[in-house]
């Protein structure tokens, strides 16, 4: 009977351990999902306040939306969701569109500034990020988000003056949240 008994505590243990070393592999799997929510709901409700409410499609621009393959979404947000999708997956090309085309609707939003000039720099289109970033800068200068793209794009192209004159600007905006410690960090990278 003790036999049949030690099988059992060791049988308890073992699956105590096992949950524990699942729990702890897939942690930090959900832990980066719950991150990437948060920053999709900040930059949702930052376009929301740029943007006014739109009527929910009609059933004709569905039908000509399925006919023609070509989506007829003209609600901003849904097309923010859509490029940062595929800016999450890797589809900058795909995400360049979609900002510009919110850039081109008249959105006077800074960070669909940001988000176009870091997709286009993995684009491979440095310089012209440096444009869409600076233009963002001029719009609102009080983003620091903008200041930190901008920092790291210019470190990137090898513009040390510049990178360190806007990683500055963003450590001088507040050092104290996840932004101002990555300007931080790049900051002290820099040569």
């Amino acid at each position: 009977m003790t036999r049949n008994t030690n099988f059992w505590i060791l049988m308890v243990l073992f699956q105590v351990a096992f949950g524990l070393t699942v729990f702890a592999a897939t942690r930090q799997y959900y832990v980066h999902d719950t991150q990437k929510a948060t920053t999709r709901e900040m930059m949702t409700e930052q376009a929301s306040a740029a943007w006014p409410e739109r009527e929910p499609d009609t059933g004709l621009e569905k039908l000509i939306s399925t006919y023609s393959g070509q989506p007829i979404n003209q609600d901003p947000l849904v097309t923010l969701s859509q490029a940062d999708e595929f800016f999450s997956n890797g589809q900058y090309g795909k995400a360049a569109e979609l900002y510009e085309q919110l850039l081109a609707s008249g959105s006077g939003n800074v960070n669909i500034y940001n988000s176009l000039g870091i997709t286009l720099h993995y684009l491979g289109r440095s310089e012209e990020a440096l444009l869409v970033l600076n233009e963002g800068v001029a719009l609102d200068s009080s983003y620091q988000r903008i200041w930190l793209t901008l920092g790291y794009v210019n470190s990137q192209l090898g513009n040390t003056a510049q990178a360190r004159t806007a990683l500055t600007t963003a450590v001088q905006m507040g050092a104290d949240n996840d932004v101002g410690q990555s300007a931080m960090k790049m900051l002290d990278a820099l040569p």
